[in-house]
């Protein structure tokens, strides 16, 4: 599925799903989640109905119930932050009877379009089959957008950075984030996983249609992981500290070490590898 983050308060559920219905009241949406309320600068007209920022996983289990009439667990690849999007999220979940596939993914795009979500592709998996836990990788992209002006169709969108950025600096700082290491420098400090030892597949730095996008991936992140790699980098593209010390960084395991966590709207779940 893909879905727009700026007006979704991350995609595990939350109690503000509770209070969030689909359109059709009068009730006026909050602008307010998470604690991170710099992305909503509004709602789009068909969420004026909804009474709070809904969650992704929230809203997908609704919309199951209006179709089905039970309360349907749905388990997500990822569990993006507030503010965060995805063009290829994967989700499962369980049926307690048979409906074709096709006819089930009108019925939840029916719902899912006035939140700014869409179901792209729905099939059936084996039994086994486990969003979260069957995945072998996730890639994610992370916008920039370089230049003076402010943005406009691109706002929420991207990450507007100002001032001039080295990109070469940025790229070759990138690939000393490759492998396995230590990463608690660049973790949040409400992070709850248990081992901060991650390995980075990939990390490319690419200037692709007059933006720069940070394209990684992984088995798995933690939280805040590649937004404070990509705040890290920008740094350094501005020159305020050398593209040399990412090992320092990785070694000292503190999050102050590191450089700023980029902004949510910035960052996109491009992909999820079985």
């Amino acid at each position: 599925m893909e879905y727009d983050g700026t007006y979704f308060c991350g995609w595990q559920r939350q109690i503000s799903d509770e209070s969030a219905i689909f359109p059709g009241s009068n009730r006026i949406a909050s602008t307010q989640c998470c604690n991170d309320t710099t992305q909503y600068s509004g709602v789009p007209p068909a969420l004026n109905s909804v009474s709070s920022v809904p969650s992704v996983q929230g809203t997908i289990e609704k919309a199951l119930k209006k179709i089905t009439s039970h309360r349907i667990l749905v388990e997500g690849a990822g569990r993006t932050d507030a503010g965060v999007h995805a063009t290829n999220q994967v989700a499962h979940f369980d049926l307690p009877s048979g409906i074709k596939p096709e006819k089930l993914q009108l019925g939840l795009n029916f719902y899912l379009q006035p939140f700014c979500a869409a179901i792209v592709k729905l099939e059936e998996v084996a039994p086994t089959f486990h969003a979260r836990f069957s995945a072998k990788a996730r890639q994610y992209e992370y916008h920039i957008v370089n230049r003076p002006a402010p943005l406009t169709i691109r706002k929420n969108r991207a990450w507007h950075v100002s001032v001039p950025l080295d990109i070469s600096i940025m790229q070759k700082a990138a690939g000393a984030f490759v492998g396995c290491h230590n990463f608690n420098s660049f973790r949040a400090a409400e992070c709850q996983s248990a081992n901060p030892i991650k390995t980075i597949d990939s990390f490319e730095i690419l200037l692709l249609d007059g933006e720069i996008i940070g394209k990684v991936q992984a088995k798995s992140f933690l939280h805040n992981q590649v937004r404070i790699m990509m705040g890290t980098l920008v740094l350094m593209g501005k020159r305020k500290i050398s593209s040399e010390i990412i090992p320092e960084l990785l070694k000292a395991e503190d999050r102050s070490a590191a450089g700023p966590t980029a902004p949510a709207y910035g960052l996109y779940l491009t992909g999820v590898l079985y």
